[in-house]
């Protein structure tokens, strides 16, 4: 899905202009409401209160699922740490007299849909977890930068509302290398920026 992305973003600022991202979707206001939810390769520490043989910290599995003691095989990814501390509790309640739990995650991976992709020349593209009040200036730190290649004013902001994928043009060359920072631009989990070469 994204090699087809990436070669019909590659043909289309070619051939046409994207217009700046809208001023309502620029500030940090667009990311109120975002609430994390775990992924597979997430850290999780798992507290319980006043049974410290029962607390631990355990990466969430490829398929989603987590195991601690007394309790296998739940089902993590895709609810909010305290989603899976009531989880965990119902697990304990057999064994544990009112067990009250505490989940902190650690390490974060994100889901495919709170990551954001940077393809093309970046120094080093990536998928970068989301975080709260992210912006293009912290994106670009995450990546590394554009590389000497790199044609930073054409390239492309893909945002998916209301179901439907739209483009917007982003000016990486006046923020990054000219300190436009006008031109930063707050993300919002799934955005993808696609960076193209420039025609020398």
């Amino acid at each position: 899905m994204l090699g087809l992305l990436v070669m019909t973003a590659g043909c289309a600022w070619q051939r046409e202009a994207y217009p700046p991202v809208p001023d309502a979707d620029r500030g940090a206001s667009v990311q109120e409401g975002y609430v994390y939810h775990i992924a597979p390769g997430d850290q999780v520490n798992i507290f319980v209160w006043g049974l410290e043989e029962l607390s631990s910290t355990v990466p969430v599995r490829p398929d989603g699922m987590l195991s601690t003691p007394l309790v296998e095989n739940i089902q993590a990814s895709g609810k909010t740490p305290s989603e899976l501390a009531r989880e965990v509790e119902k697990g304990l309640a057999p064994f544990v007299r009112y067990p009250i739990v505490t989940v902190i995650v650690n390490g974060f991976v994100g889901l495919p849909t709170q990551q954001i992709r940077v393809l093309g020349e970046a120094v080093k593209p990536a998928a970068v977890p989301f975080q709260k009040d992210m912006s293009l200036v912290d994106l670009m730190i995450a990546v590394g930068g554009l590389t000497d290649y790199a044609a930073g004013n054409k390239s492309v902001l893909v945002r998916y509302q209301e179901g439907k994928r739209v483009h917007y043009s982003v000016k990486l060359d006046d923020l990054i290398r000219d300190g436009r920072l006008e031109e930063d631009v707050s993300l919002l989990p799934g955005d993808v920026i696609i960076i193209p070469e420039a025609w020398l």
